[in-house]
């Protein structure tokens, strides 16, 4: 270490990027919570700066609720619902949202202060600067997939939801190998792991495509049509996959046809990854990267158990989020991964 490394306090950084990381998780893992639970379009309203204040008497509630009531969830699906219970799934969006708001102070705050200390590396600034912006285009497009239930499908386009988690999944991915770079230093590259380092990064692409899948799956409520396996049903291909027209739409509409792509893929991914677990360790490399490749093998295996569960015991709460946050456990793996190879 030089001495002008000491005005840069990478690890206290790389602890402030891991700890809004870890906030972002728990706030995708709340959003599938609010998914699964029917919650996400018991607020109407979007009001960024007062909406930070709950109700806060009966009269309050009571207006809230009115709100509501004038909206197609309540009229189509609703009907009926008790002043209590509507609390009871406000509760889960509002504290969504809160901890959206949160997150964004939680960012800005230490990053004003980095700043102004001078303590954040040359080069870094733009990416967190970045990271800040792409956090408000997460707002946005959260209310943007809200507004989708609220006309006259009560349901959120599952288009919407897909690139809202897709956009929260990014920001995290993005946080974590900043961290990862701040944390790590970079060492003298052996050439034995040069070819895992490229594959790695196109594993870490297809891990995040199969969380896309899984966004899918939630927005069809693909996932409640088949609760058997391996078999879909009375087969492994079931029957009616791209029958619509035109055909392709089905990958992103038809129930069937999401929840087998999914599947497929989630199969696909077991395969790669097992097989490149299993050339790292052959190839012998070691420190870091084995550590990083048999945490990987790990998630891995815990996903299977979380997803073919999920499927048979039809998508209960608990175990759904649970999955949820096995394939961002998944996607961590396989990026801090990905890093110790690149950067060995």
């Amino acid at each position: 270490m030089t001495l002008t490394d000491h005005k840069y306090p990478d690890r206290q950084l790389a602890s402030w990027l891991l700890v809004c990381a870890g906030v972002i998780l728990g706030m995708i893992l709340l959003g599938g919570v609010t998914r699964l639970t029917n919650s996400g379009l018991s607020m109407v309203e979007w009001k960024p700066l007062v909406g930070i204040v709950p109700p806060l008497s009966e009269h309050a509630w009571q207006e809230t609720f009115d709100k509501y009531r004038l909206f197609p969830e309540y009229q189509k699906v609703n009907r009926g619902m008790s002043l209590e219970d509507f609390k009871s799934i406000f509760l889960f969006e509002y504290l969504h949202r809160l901890l959206g708001r949160l997150i964004g102070v939680l960012f800005l705050l230490p990053l004003l202060y980095f700043a102004w200390r001078g303590h954040v590396r040359q080069g870094l600034m733009p990416k967190l600067v970045v990271l800040f912006f792409l956090g408000g285009c997460q707002g946005l497009l959260g209310w943007y997939m809200v507004k989708s239930g609220l006309v006259d499908n009560p349901r959120v386009s599952q288009y919407r939801l897909t690139a809202h988690l897709g956009l929260a999944v990014a920001i995290y991915g993005y946080m974590m190998w900043l961290a990862f770079d701040l944390l790590f230093r970079s060492s003298p590259g052996r050439t034995v792991a040069r070819p895992y380092a490229q594959s790695s990064r196109w594993l870490v692409g297809l891990v995040y495509l199969m969380i896309l899948s899984g966004g899918l799956v939630a927005g069809t409520r693909a996932g409640f049509a088949y609760s058997t396996w391996p078999l879909m049903g009375d087969s492994f291909i079931p029957r009616g996959l791209y029958a619509g027209t035109p055909a392709w739409l089905d990958m992103f509409e038809d129930i069937t046809t999401v929840q087998f792509n999914h599947r497929m893929f989630a199969y696909l991914l077991f395969v790669l990854i097992t097989a490149f677990v299993t050339l790292v360790y052959r190839a012998g490399i070691g420190g870091r990267s084995r550590l990083a490749v048999t945490l990987l093998l790990l998630a891995l295996f815990g996903q299977v158990v979380l997803g073919i569960s999920t499927l048979l015991l039809h998508v209960p709460v608990p175990l759904a989020a649970a999955h949820q946050g096995g394939a961002m456990l998944l996607f961590t793996a396989m990026l801090f991964a990905s890093h110790t190879l690149v950067r060995q």
